[in-house]
């Protein structure tokens, strides 16, 4: 006769096949499913602990338990790990304006920008800070902030960096107008014109963008797809060329959403001060990871080195709040220099907004509540993807974030496809613009952060149409 617990499961496990429970949804409490189903509690702690051996759910700490991600069959692999032949200008990164402007268009369906729907921010809690703000703090909100920022939003910044390990002072935190700016206030503050930057490949465009503006050559290092830049590349480039500065997302990356292993971020430090190299390390992703626990920063897990870290809250909290931040011990006082020559000051008023959702417990509470909604959306979209394009897409397995780098079939021209999508009403990024030699051109990045409906699920429809053709 089968255990009672076992049937209980199996029951579970067909209604999550089924599409009951999406991947990423909460399952319900252990004592609503022992009510239920006139069971014991503990025949539904058995059952849910079978289901989480399957691999079909997984426990969270002092939340409960989840789907997880189904995993599509055919994955990214990783490159071949050799370093480019020699460092690049950056250049071409025009259709990268095309998308910008296209992401502002209604009509279009938006997979291209890593800019996350409304549904997915918290909006209203936003919106009540900054009334809040307006109200309470009129006159210091429509006066300048100067650099390093607002104190108070400084202290929360640098409170939140040690629960990660990271003891680093409110003094050394510069807030700037989003990561973008951050990128390019630590670029600015140890290269110059034609100096060389190791970057990941496949690496964010923003940066690339930057790196144009600054005039410096990009080096590209091969990333594995879920590990990160290959550290044996590395090595070889720094022997043979002159290095200024390595920029690398350790955590959930853009566009590969991989996560870096401790050892590796650890190994990646002692390389680059091994040849006296700064790394400026993107972490705008790593609030956002499908496990509950935060991940270390290379900053946190080596406080000594030469690093610079930056980030911003325009992925989590709202795009169109700007705020974002430099943290650095030895480049600081340049730092702040080079952002009040650029633009003397960022907003006040969001400043102090974020501040006040971060003091109050409600920016934690958010995040609680959308890691699991990312989860969800990034594996139904891997799931469309896996179903409608041709036989031979590969698809990334992100750990975090809220894009997918997909590979498509060899001989498809991703630059041709994002042309023809976008006049169908469907916006993509192509694959060339994540490189500054154009490689990837048969891969494209979509962005997962969409409400599912059906006029997201046709454009995947359509999109796999042009593929085919």
């Amino acid at each position: 006769m089968t255990p009672l617990y076992q049937n209980v499961a199996a029951e579970l496990a067909q209604r999550i096949a089924e599409g009951h429970y999406a991947p990423g949804a909460r399952l319900p409490g252990v004592r609503s499913v022992a009510r239920q189903r006139g069971v014991s509690v503990a025949t539904v702690v058995a059952a849910y602990r079978r289901l989480e051996d399957e691999g079909h759910i997984e426990a969270r700490a002092r939340s409960g338990f989840y789907v997880r991600a189904r995993r599509p069959l055919h994955t990214i692999e990783p490159q071949r790990r050799v370093a480019a032949p020699r460092p690049r200008l950056v250049s071409g990164q025009d259709m990268a304006m095309a998308l910008i402007k296209a992401s502002h268009d209604p009509r279009i369906v938006q997979l291209g920008a890593a800019v996350p729907d409304p549904d997915y921010l918290p909006t209203q809690a936003v919106a009540r800070a900054l009334a809040r703000v307006a109200r309470l703090q009129r006159t210091r909100s429509a006066g300048y902030m100067m650099p390093p920022g607002a104190p108070e939003l400084r202290r929360e910044i640098a409170r939140r960096m040690s629960e990660t390990g990271g003891r680093i002072p409110a003094d050394d935190i510069v807030v700037t107008t989003g990561c973008q700016e951050a990128l390019s206030l630590a670029l600015r503050a140890v290269t110059r014109p034609g100096d060389v930057v190791a970057v990941e490949s496949p690496a964010f465009y923003g940066l690339l963008h930057v790196m144009e503006s600054l005039g410096l050559e990009a080096l590209e290092i091969p990333s594995h797809p879920r590990e990160g830049m290959a550290l044996d590349a590395l090595g070889f480039a720094l022997e043979r060329w002159p290095v200024k500065a390595c920029v690398v997302v350790p955590n959930y990356s853009n566009p590969l959403g991989f996560l870096m292993p401790d050892a590796n971020k650890r190994a990646l430090v002692s390389l680059l001060g091994k040849h006296g190299v700064t790394l400026i390390e993107d972490d705008v992703y790593g609030d956002l990871g499908f496990d509950q626990r935060r991940p270390s920063t290379c900053m946190a897990l080596s406080p000594r080195a030469d690093i610079i870290h930056c980030s911003s809250f325009s992925k989590t909290l709202a795009p169109g709040l700007r705020v974002g931040w430099v943290a650095s011990g030895k480049h600081r006082e340049r730092i702040e220099y080079l952002k009040y020559v650029s633009s003397i000051a960022s907003p006040t008023a969001p400043q102090l907004a974020v501040a006040e959702l971060m003091e109050s417990g409600r920016y934690e509470r958010y995040l609680r509540e959308v890691r699991g909604k990312y989860a969800s959306a990034v594996a139904r979209m891997g799931d469309a993807v896996m179903k409608y394009f041709p036989e031979g897409t590969r698809v990334s397995q992100p750990q975090g974030g809220f894009v997918l780098w997909v590979e498509l079939p060899g001989k498809v021209d991703s630059f041709e496809l994002a042309r023809r999508a976008l006049k169908s009403g469907v916006s993509i990024a192509p694959g060339p613009l994540f490189s500054a030699s154009g490689k990837f051109r048969n891969f494209i990045r979509l962005s997962c952060a969409r409400v599912w409906d059906d006029r997201l699920e046709q454009a995947l429809v359509k999109l796999a149409g042009l593929v085919d053709r």
